[in-house]
């Protein structure tokens, strides 16, 4: 009996430190109109805090918000205290979380309770105004009091999960430019996240309007900007030079990009204090668009304009020094500088040089590099030319127009002119041969017995009748089989749940190459390009719904055994982690490779037996 009740006892004083930090347990909700604003407006982003005390548990992330949408939800703050008093310490630590919304419509609503832990928050309430006449810019990229809250341009969109914690931001070196100008467009990385690992963009932006070269002149390591008054990291993921082919205002449209952070997690222990975990967080997101005002070259453009915009210069070389009739001469044109040097064009010599030397058409060598804020290098234009007389003959000098957009005006270049002496060569040039044609006017008789009998046409025949109804009834035949096509394809998204295994094996082929030649990212890339594409073909979701809770979902609504769920779940968080561990990825590929082809033939299996039960 007595060992019983010690027992007990030791389980009491156990309980007791269990117990009574929950004594001041207490959930707390409040609002916040947002920066710089006394009331919420409809279109404006506000804030409700949940402060949860002395609790071991996190609240549920709220479906529905009265009156507002949920944009985002995040835990924002922690702290904890700790107090003396006639020898009886005391520890309390709270936790805050914030519900980011957008305002939807006009009234007064509550929200809550929210329980955590079995314990009950208050209720909240709160108003909502009309908007206000001006339109004030909120955070996210929209405009309160606007009809146009989605369709504004100039912030950065986020798509699924993304929040103000990582964004991306495009810029361009000038917003008002002249055609065929070289501008710089330049993506931004911010990100508040301690590990990012980026994973890529679906495609490439969209310039509309615009010839694009890619610049290599990206960042290799994050450094540290301040940006509206809050440090970020950041990178430069993407640079392109870009030339406008068209005048008056043009749209560049940011892609899509896929990043993986570490979203660091605070919750407090009762034994061990407050504590953090790292739990991965795939976002999906846009940098904003931007639009780009050009005007045209200044008229009237130069007769011999070359079609050159930046800054030029022309040199020329004669590389043949002996000229004789019949025999080729070679003449070079070097034109260097930056700018659009690929487009540019030179005079046609042959209106220029004598007519006793014939020009022909040139080979032309291209040097360029596309550096971080221009379009440099040189394009080399051999000539050659054919002395057809002998005697003295001038080469002119070779203009170069072209139109200099820092000072506003046409500029030329000019390459230097030379004297030639041809000599007589091995033939000439002027040697004619004569033949001869003779005419016999004499008429040879004609054998008629050797013509066969004309036949009269079959028109009222079967036979040709036939090349009549044989095409009609091809047209009507290929009109059913057309229909049929058109409604198979008319729907693109089952069309591609229908072939997602087939277009899986292809991309698995690509990966397949890569892992032959040993290319570690490039057979990663692919094989997780096979992976989500069959996953958001089959499943029929889009890229911006692509995450593993999602598909676990979705799989399971459509009763694929769980087997395979979590196969297709683990293959994609190896190869992700063997993608950045090139090391351990290089052993891996063939093991990947194989599980890969398993998974898809099982996941195929199964959505096969599924839709026989439901027939």
């Amino acid at each position: 009996m007595e060992k019983v009740s010690d027992r007990l006892k030791l389980l009491a004083f156990l309980l007791m430190f269990v117990i009574i930090p929950s004594f001041g347990a207490s959930i707390r909700l409040s609002e916040s109109p947002g920066r710089g604003k006394r009331i919420i407006e409809v279109g404006d982003i506000f804030y409700i805090y949940i402060e949860v005390s002395d609790l071991d548990g996190r609240p549920e992330v709220p479906s529905n918000v009265p009156g507002a949408k949920v944009m985002y939800f995040d835990h924002t703050g922690q702290s904890s205290r700790m107090s003396n008093i006639n020898g009886k310490v005391t520890q309390s630590s709270s936790n805050t979380y914030t519900v980011t919304l957008r305002a939807l419509k006009e009234g007064t609503f509550s929200f809550g309770p929210v329980t955590v832990g079995g314990v009950k928050s208050n209720v909240l309430r709160y108003s909502i105004g009309k908007a206000s006449p001006q339109q004030q810019m909120v955070p996210g990229g929209n405009r309160a009091g606007s009809q146009q809250n989605d369709a504004d341009d100039s912030k950065p969109k986020f798509i699924g999960k993304g929040d103000g914690n990582l964004f991306m931001r495009a810029s361009v070196s000038e917003t008002n430019v002249f055609e065929q100008q070289a501008i710089v467009y330049t993506v931004k990385l911010y990100t508040t996240y301690d590990a990012i690992k980026f994973i890529g963009a679906t495609a490439a932006p969209k310039f509309e309007g615009f010839v694009t070269e890619e610049s290599k002149a990206i960042s290799n390591s994050l450094t540290f900007e301040t940006y509206n008054g809050k440090s970020y990291a950041t990178a430069v993921i993407a640079r392109y030079i870009i030339f406008p082919q068209m005048t008056g205002q043009l749209k560049i449209i940011g892609n899509t990009y896929t990043v993986s952070v570490d979203q660091r997690e605070y919750y407090h222990d009762p034994f061990f204090g407050n504590m953090a975990v790292s739990k991965p967080l795939q976002l999906n997101v846009s940098p904003n668009d931007l639009a780009i005002n050009v005007k045209p070259l200044p008229s009237p453009k130069p007769a011999d304009f070359s079609g050159g915009v930046g800054k030029f210069n022309i040199s020329s070389q004669l590389k043949s020094k002996d000229f004789k009739t019949n025999q080729a001469g070679l003449i070079e044109y070097i034109v260097t500088g930056e700018g659009n040097l690929k487009y540019i064009q030179l005079p046609d010599l042959s209106t220029l040089y004598p007519p006793q030397l014939e020009i022909y058409t040139p080979t032309t060598d291209v040097k360029a590099n596309v550096g971080a804020s221009n379009v440099s290098g040189s394009v080399t234009y051999d000539y050659s030319f054919m002395p057809l007389e002998e005697g003295s003959f001038h080469i002119p000098e070779v203009r170069l127009v072209y139109f200099n957009p820092q000072t506003g005006k046409y500029e030329t270049s000019v390459a230097r002119a030379y004297d030639i002496t041809v000599g007589r060569g091995s033939g000439s040039a002027k040697s004619q041969t004569k033949s001869i044609n003779k005419f016999d006017s004499e008429l040879k008789k004609v054998n008629f017995s050797s013509l066969k009998k004309v036949r009269t046409p079959y028109i009222s025949g079967f036979g040709y009748w036939l090349w009549f109804i044989v095409p009609f009834v091809l047209l009507i035949v290929s009109f059913f089989v057309y229909r049929n096509y058109v409604k198979s394809h008319a729907d693109l998204v089952a069309l591609n749940s229908r072939r997602a295994n087939k277009l899986a094996r292809k991309r698995l082929k690509k990966a397949y190459v890569n892992m032959r030649k040993g290319d570690v990212d490039r057979f990663y890339d692919e094989l997780l390009i096979a992976l989500w594409g069959y996953l958001g073909d089959k499943l029929k979701m889009p890229t911006s719904e692509l995450m593993r809770d999602n598909i676990r979902s979705v799989l399971e609504s459509k009763a694929i055994p769980a087997e395979d769920i979590d196969g297709v779940i683990e293959l994609l968080d190896r190869c992700e982690y063997a993608k950045y561990s090139p090391d351990s990825g290089k052993e891996g590929m063939n093991n990947a490779y194989e599980s890969a082809i398993s998974i898809i033939n099982a996941l195929e299996r199964s959505f096969k037996k599924a839709k026989e039960n439901e027939k």
